[in-house]
């Protein structure tokens, strides 16, 4: 499965085989969706929280006597029924973490891989070596590819400090390792560009998973 070598000046320069275990897969689209549910489960900090009338401070004088003024009986003006009063099954801290095998990883990341292919959302470059921190090489870039207004994700093996500052001033902009990369970042992003290096990188990790 070939696809085109690309510069850093969106340029084809050759092209590049595409590991078909990697691209060439039927995805499962509800195995994805359960893989993007598990990443997004546990991104979900769960420190929502809200005060039950134990917690609420004041209220430890109960407001009128019992008896004898025609209003209703009352404890203390922390009740829910009260204004600034306690929250009744309001939120409480607590952990939405979901698990999720290394091998059912893989496989999702796979799926989602192959899904991206299939959509045309795969590129290979050279490299993202750039000389000096300017945003315009990589402006002039988007430009070429028609880029603009999609969310990107670069791939690298290792993190190149100036194209990362580079891209600081680019909406939408994002990359990552490919010792890192996940089903849900490959499909919440519209194009993924990998390095030749990258997609090395990619391949050797999963075959050692394996």
């Amino acid at each position: 499965m070939e696809t085109k070598l690309l510069n850093f000046s969106g340029k084809e320069v050759g092209k590049f085989e595409l590991p078909e275990f990697l691209f060439a897969v039927k995805p499962d689209p509800y195995f994805l969706h359960e893989a993007v549910k598990y990443y997004l489960a546990n991104k979900h900090r769960g420190t929502a929280s809200t005060k039950t009338r134990g917690e609420v401070s004041g209220g430890g004088r109960k407001p009128w006597k019992q008896k004898g003024t025609g209003r209703a009986r009352s404890g203390s003006t922390r009740s829910p029924v009260w204004r600034k009063g306690g929250i009744v099954f309001g939120p409480r801290p607590h952990s939405y973490r979901q698990d999720m095998s290394v091998t059912k990883r893989q496989a999702a990341l796979i799926d989602a891989l192959s899904a991206r292919q299939a959509d045309g959302a795969i590129l290979v470059m050279e490299n993202f070596d750039l000389k000096e921190v300017k945003t315009k090489a990589l402006s002039e870039l988007y430009k070429t590819l028609a880029l603009d207004g999609k969310r990107i994700l670069f791939v690298m093996d290792k993190a190149e400090k100036n194209f990362l500052k580079a891209s600081r001033n680019i909406p939408g902009a994002g990359w990552s390792l490919a010792a890192n990369l996940n089903a849900y970042e490959v499909l919440h992003h519209g194009r993924l560009i990998f390095t030749v290096a990258g997609m090395s990188a990619l391949v050797n990790n999963l075959k050692k998973e394996d």
